[in-house]
């Protein structure tokens, strides 16, 4: 029988390659989104989905939008993002506030929505995608570096409370990758949000959707609970120290 993803985000430049990598393994796709422009794109592109548009921070929306959803076999948590690189002195409590609803309490909203269904049937795969940002803080990245610790240590609190129901969670962890990421995270500065992939190598889009799918395809008693990936030209650097007279 077919199999059904559910992809928030949908989209994105991770959303849209993700669609396209399941869709190609023979999914039937549901595609979250609040753009309805952008979802009537997705429904030009996968005649054959179905799509679900509301705001990732609007809980009472994102109940009503899936209670009456059937039980899904993949659930992708994409939904999110940053905003700003300022100083956390210097930061919008706007902005503060934006990242945790739609990184977390959006995350954590679809996730209580779905996963009951999960459980009752038997089976499933909740995918997350994390970030090294929640592994490794950087200046700039305050409540960011935040939220994606919470979906990394969510996700693992997940896990040990569905030892025995056959479903699965698996958080993906990517570092710098070429999409409209850096664009909204410094609100449309298209200079500034070039300068994060310049002169060098980074991952694409297509390089996640290849990983999220390898971990879902996996047999179903194997559970790949974190995956980090980087671009062979990007590392974690040294511990930061501050000098006198710096």
């Amino acid at each position: 029988m077919q199999k059904t993803v559910l992809i928030t985000g949908a989209t994105g430049g991770f959303g849209e390659a993700f669609a396209k990598k399941f869709s190609d393994e023979g999914y039937v796709l549901i595609l979250h989104g609040r753009n309805s422009d952008k979802l009537a794109t997705l429904k030009e592109q996968f005649p054959t989905c179905q799509t679900l548009c509301f705001d990732i921070t609007d809980m009472d929306a994102i109940t009503s939008a899936l209670m009456d959803l059937s039980a899904v076999d993949v659930l992708i948590n994409n939904a999110g993002g940053a905003i700003g690189l300022e100083p956390a002195y210097e930061t919008e409590l706007a902005d503060w506030l934006m990242m945790i609803n739609s990184n977390v309490s959006g995350l954590v909203a679809v996730t209580h929505a779905i996963l009951p269904k999960m459980v009752a049937a038997g089976h499933g795969h909740i995918i997350n995608i994390g970030s090294t940002a929640g592994n490794y803080v950087y200046p700039g990245g305050h409540v960011y570096n935040a939220c994606k610790a919470f979906v990394k240590f969510f996700s693992g609190a997940l896990r040990a409370d569905l030892i025995d129901k056959n479903v699965r969670v698996t958080n993906i962890e990517p570092a710098n990758v070429e999409t409209e990421f850096s664009l909204k995270r410094f609100k449309g500065d298209e200079k500034r949000a070039a300068s994060v992939y310049a002169d060098t190598e980074v991952l694409q889009a297509e390089d996640i959707a290849e990983s999220v799918y390898w971990a879902a395809s996996q047999p179903a008693h194997v559970n790949i609970s974190r995956m980090e990936i980087m671009s062979t030209t990007q590392a974690n650097g040294p511990m930061a120290v501050h000098r006198k007279g710096e």
